[in-house]
């Protein structure tokens, strides 16, 4: 997408890091967050009846809400460089992070700080547009099917997907997967999941439904899936919200159970606004929204390398 910089750092032996996506100016950002345990920073900012329209980066991280201290450095890069909303006092760019959980893959004490989030960014800025898959940036120590405990999960991570629909316009996804729920195929089988001492998988719905209702599982915040989709039609931010929805049906297509009282699946749309003389139909670009979502998922899941005893799809 022209314009979407994104830079990662990741340390795999803490088992965890960030990824930035830095906006052009102008863009347009709105989420629409459907897991019953988000962590977020700036998401109020991001509906469309409040007043700020431009926006300047999106940042995920692990840690927890530790991790939220990353996006302190993401804003202090972008002070530096007179990135933001000019005020009285000086410039203050407009930052939204959302976080997942890791601190149970590796090292719980180690964590996305504000150092990591500044290397990130820099990152964006200096490297050509290539985005690694896998098990990098804030996908670093993210797992999968957690129903019987993280160290039976399988290694989740980072993917992206793109596609141009009518008239040339653009949209693509770049989505962490850190799932309670299991990822699944196009025919319904499951790449990554909970297993069992041979690593066969087991569903996550079959063990809920042999449950006794306690909903203990996991618990409570440990899991995420967090999408951003980016495009270069021209929206307002009502229209990024809608299109955030609509993305949220690529999660449901590809994760089951999504958006469960124990995820923080969040999805956020940003535009660019390349294409202001170009229409194309909401309702189309909702669809493309959630087919990036959808796709991005299982690249994550495909590319993704086994971290702390975690193995991967590639290694079962």
């Amino acid at each position: 997408m022209n314009g979407i910089q994104v830079g990662q750092e990741s340390d795999w032996q803490g088992g965890t890091g960030c990824t930035v996506v830095l906006c052009p100016d102008g863009s347009v950002c709105s989420c629409d967050i459907r897991g019953g345990a988000p962590g977020t920073r700036e998401t109020d900012l991001l509906n469309p009846v409040n007043a700020v329209q431009g926006f300047n980066a999106l940042v995920f991280s692990g840690g927890s809400a530790y991790g939220l201290e990353s996006s302190h450095g993401v804003m202090e890069y972008l002070e530096e460089n007179n990135t933001g909303i000019i005020t009285p006092s000086g410039i203050v760019p407009i930052v939204s992070q959302a976080i997942l959980y890791d601190l149970d893959v590796i090292d719980n004490k180690v964590r996305p700080d504000s150092k990591m989030g500044k290397k990130a960014v820099k990152k964006a800025k200096e490297e050509n547009g290539y985005i690694e898959e896998g098990s990098f940036g804030a996908g670093t120590g993210a797992t999968v099917g957690k129903i019987l405990g993280t160290k039976n999960s399988t290694k989740g991570g980072i993917g992206t997907f793109s596609t141009k629909i009518s008239r040339e316009v653009k949209v693509g996804a770049l989505v962490v997967v850190n799932s309670f729920g299991d990822v699944i195929s196009e025919v319904g089988n499951i790449l990554a999941g909970p297993r069992k001492s041979n690593n066969d998988f087991v569903s996550t719905i079959d063990v809920l439904e042999g449950s006794d209702g306690g909903g203990g599982f996991g618990g409570l915040g440990v899991n995420t899936t967090l999408a951003c989709v980016a495009t270069d039609a021209s929206l307002d931010k009502s229209q990024a919200k809608k299109i955030a929805q609509s993305a949220h049906n690529g999660i449901a297509r590809a994760i089951r159970p999504s958006h469960t009282m124990f995820d923080g699946d969040s999805v956020f749309t940003i535009s660019t606004g390349e294409k202001k003389d170009c229409t194309v139909d909401i309702n189309l670009l909702g669809y493309y929204a959630a087919l990036t979502v959808e796709k991005s998922i299982r690249n994550a899941i495909s590319n993704a390398k086994g971290i702390g005893g975690i193995p991967a799809y590639s290694e079962i």
